[in-house]
């Protein structure tokens, strides 16, 4: 959520003021994230974030938008899109499209113990449930078809032995794309990206997923893998705490049992989720764009998330018995 592009205080006074929010009475700038421009704003009615898309564009934003509106109609803590006088939720402010939000109470927590890995889990497979009969269609913009692109635009940063790594992975998930097995498995909206900085905890209790302008159709099994491979891990190694993966996986499998297939695959969706934060981290620390208050990821934390989940998968067995990954 760095800030791309620069907004007075006037400027947002104003969009507040056509959606009909109130008088501003602060606004600051997010420091973290590296896709979109975000301010925290408040006015006299309440506390918001407004977002200026940096790259997403005004014709692929309603998939965003409007699934936010929808899980939250279902009961899915989400952030809500506030509308202008004609029930429009796509704006637009220094020429780029926009969009104003309830602000989430709470805050994030960034040191996860296995009642927390619990609780996403269990909301995890509730936002799955909810968002199956979501009319739009758009795929996972950053899936294997975006990985066939980067790697090789990155590839000039790695040294031979990371190269090889990295070209043996996607030939892997390439590969797995075409199996019936991968074309089993159950799918639907996903949030894509639901690291710990991206779930509020209003004490020790979960209040709410934001950002989810990653989202897209993709596999349920590959948004586990995602949360996963940052909820459950030791951030140092890269290693999974086996206590808190099995809470995660346990606490989803309850509300939405997995299938044999997602029990199957689940190592080799813990190896894409890797390398599919590996390549964006590397594309955007070779490549950066300018920003006020950018900080870009390390990289190198998710070559060793990838190494690990190459060299010691993980398999998860239910409390009866029933098969395993």
């Amino acid at each position: 959520m760095a800030v791309f592009t620069e907004v007075s205080p006037q400027e947002a006074a104003d969009l507040l003021s056509t959606l009909n929010l109130g008088t501003l009475q602060s606004m600051r700038g997010a420091t973290s994230g590296i896709e979109n421009t975000n301010y925290f704003v408040s006015t006299d009615r309440g506390d918001y974030v407004l977002t200026l898309f940096e790259r997403l564009t005004a014709e692929q934003l309603p998939f965003y938008l409007k699934l936010m509106h929808h899980l939250a109609a279902r009961g899915i803590p989400v952030p809500a899109p506030q509308p202008d006088a004609q029930g429009e939720i796509l704006h637009t402010l220094k020429g780029k499209p926009a969009a104003v939000v309830t602000l989430l109470k709470g805050r994030n927590q960034l040191a996860p113990q296995v009642a927390d890995c619990a609780q996403v889990g269990a909301m995890l497979a509730r936002m799955h449930l909810a968002g199956v009969d979501y009319p739009l269609q758009q795929p996972n913009l950053r899936g294997l078809a975006w990985w066939t692109e980067t790697v090789p635009v990155v590839l000039p940063f790695l040294s031979a032995e990371q190269a090889a790594m990295i070209i043996d992975e996607l030939a892997f998930q390439q590969a797995l794309g075409t199996t019936p097995a991968y074309a089993a498995l159950p799918r639907g909206p996903i949030h894509a990206d639901l690291f710990r900085d991206n779930v509020m905890f209003d004490g020790p209790t979960l209040s709410g997923f934001f950002d989810f302008y990653f989202a897209g159709v993709d596999t349920f099994g590959f948004d586990i893998a995602v949360c996963l491979n940052d909820w459950c891990i030791d951030l140092t190694t890269g290693a999974l705490d086996p206590a808190r993966a099995a809470a995660f996986v346990a606490a989803y499998d309850a509300v939405r049992p997995l299938t044999d297939e997602e029990l199957a695959l689940l190592p080799a969706l813990l190896r894409a989720a890797a390398l599919r934060f590996w390549t964006s981290r590397l594309w955007d620390f070779h490549l950066p764009r300018d920003a006020a208050m950018l900080q870009p990821h390390d990289p190198t934390h998710f070559e060793r998330v990838l190494t690990l989940r190459r060299d010691q998968p993980w398999t998860w067995r239910r409390p009866d018995g029933a098969p395993q990954a």
